[in-house]
Order: structure tokens, then C-alpha cells, then sequence
């Protein structure tokens, strides 16, 4: 979604509908990927929602014409340990993604406002050390200054609990268990739908979009995406403020 579909204002390409039309005539299905919450992604689709798949919390938790297919958890012993580690992080601030909300201790309002364009559903808690009535899809990592360079290096220890530290944008880190990704996650979608790679297509900006694109035989990267995304990638997609996914997919359909 961000940095890839949408552009910087968060907005969808003014050709969507038509373009996604024509996929729907030729049984081509159009699945959102992305380290948002599931409520974060779905409302860009309105009446269409029912007819689509959409992959949310980097892998975490994936639904299909408003069915659940999948959602992980997170294990509770780790919670306590990582948040204080990120309490100690200047500036860093974090969000626990659930099932049913996504959770904040902050009282900084600027960061609500913020992090509210991607959690539909939030609610602030005294907390996040403490249980909660939700099951927990990741910790969420936000640095205003940059995730790799200011809070990878901090909380990558965590690695050795076999849990998955990614870095999943410029200014967020990702925190999930072992092996939950976007590409294990479209790899289910894949076997539920009997769908190949190679009948796969796939567009992707950072490093949460890597183990993706290796599932796709038409795997692109945008011109505004991380390096290493770029070098996983096979192609390249106009960028995200010129509709790139739109426009390779329209390009797709009209010679094919």
C-alpha cells in the first residue's frame, strides 16, 4: 500500500476502478500486501471489499472475499522484554497490532493523528507491558528519524528468539514471529487458489516486500524503492507517486 499502490498523499490512482474492472473480467485477483492493519487496508475498497483478498500485518493476518484464511499470534513472553527495550530507544515509539485494535502508551497527540491514517482502530493504554484482551499480530516500531539506522540496530538481538525483526519502511520496524512475511503469506494464498508464480504478479518498495516479490515470476520494484528491494526484483515499476502499480497493470492488459 504505502510507497508502492498509494501515493504520498495516501491516495488511489483515479484509474483503479476501471483497471480493476478489466481484472475482474479476466478472473485476475487484485490482493493489497502490506504491513497495515486489516481495517488500514480494506477501507481504500469500499463495495468491492467482499470480492477481494488482502494481506495485512506483514503476513500476520489474511482474509479472502471477507473470510478469514489465516492469523498469527504473537507469544506474550515476549512483549514485556522488547517494549521496555524500545522505552529506552530515544525517540522510538511503539504500537502493539491486534486482532482487534492496534494498542499505544504514548500521550504524544501529534503521533496519534499519525499512526491513525494506518490503524483505523486504535485505542491508547497505560501499558503495553501489561495482558490484553487481543491477540497480537506484531509490535509495530515507529522513529522519526529512521528505522534502519535508529532502531534496527537496538532491537535486531530480539532475532535470537526467533522472531522475525524487520525493517518494514523508512521510519517503522516490524517485530513478528519466525516466518511470517508477505511472501509466506501470498505462498498460502497461492495453494488455496491454485495459482503459480508465474501467474503471479507483484510490486514492492522496501525491505517487507522481499520474500514477496520471490513468489512471483513478475516481480517488481518501484523507482522510489530500497535498494535491496530493487535488487530482489526482476523489474521495475514507475514510482508510487506516478501510479507505477496501475500502470504496469494497465500495460499488462493492453497486450495481453
Amino acid at each position: 500500500m504505502d510507497g508502492t499502490f498509494l501515493n504520498s498523499s495516501h491516495e488511489v490512482g483515479p484509474e483503479f476502478p476501471e483497471i480493476y474492472e478489466e481484472l475482474k473480467k479476466r478472473n485476475i485477483l487484485f490482493v493489497p500486501a502490506s504491513g497495515r492493519q486489516m481495517l488500514g487496508i480494506t477501507k481504500y475498497f469500499g463495495d468491492i471489499e467482499n470480492e477481494m483478498a488482502f494481506i495485512a500485518e506483514n503476513g500476520g493476518y489474511m482474509i479472502y472475499k471477507n473470510e478469514e484464511l489465516f492469523a498469527d499470534k504473537l507469544g506474550s513472553e515476549y512483549v514485556a522484554e522488547i517494549i521496555s527495550t524500545i522505552r529506552n530507544i530515544p525517540g522510538a515509539t511503539a504500537v502493539l497490532s491486534g486482532k482487534k485494535k492496534a494498542y499505544y502508551e504514548t500521550d504524544n497527540q501529534g503521533f496519534v493523528d499519525y499512526i491513525s491514517q494506518f490503524y483505523t482502530g486504535n485505542e491508547r493504554v497505560e501499558d503495553l507491558t501489561q495482558a490484553l484482551d487481543d491477540s497480537v499480530f506484531k509490535i509495530a516500531v515507529y522513529h522519526p528519524e529512521g528505522s534502519e539506522e535508529h532502531l534496527y540496530p537496538f532491537l535486531k538481538q530480539f532475532e535470537k528468539y526467533d522472531l522475525e525483526v524487520v525493517v518494514s519502511g523508512q521510519y517503522w520496524l516490524d517485530i513478528m514471529n519466525k516466518n511470517i512475511n508477505k511472501g509466506n503469506a501470498l505462498e498460502k494464498l497461492q495453494k488455496v487458489l491454485n495459482i503459480t508464480p508465474e501467474q503471479t504478479m507483484v510490486f514492492g518498495d522496501y525491505m517487507n516486500d522481499i520474500e514477496m516479490l520471490k513468489k512471483a515470476h513478475f516481480s517488481y520494484a518501484m523507482k522510489n524503492a530500497h535498494p535491496s528491494v530493487k535488487e530482489a526484483a526482476s523489474f521495475e515499476a514507475c514510482s508510487n507517486d506516478n501510479f507505477g502499480v496501475l500502470e504496469t497493470i494497465k500495460s499488462y492488459l493492453n497486450n495481453n
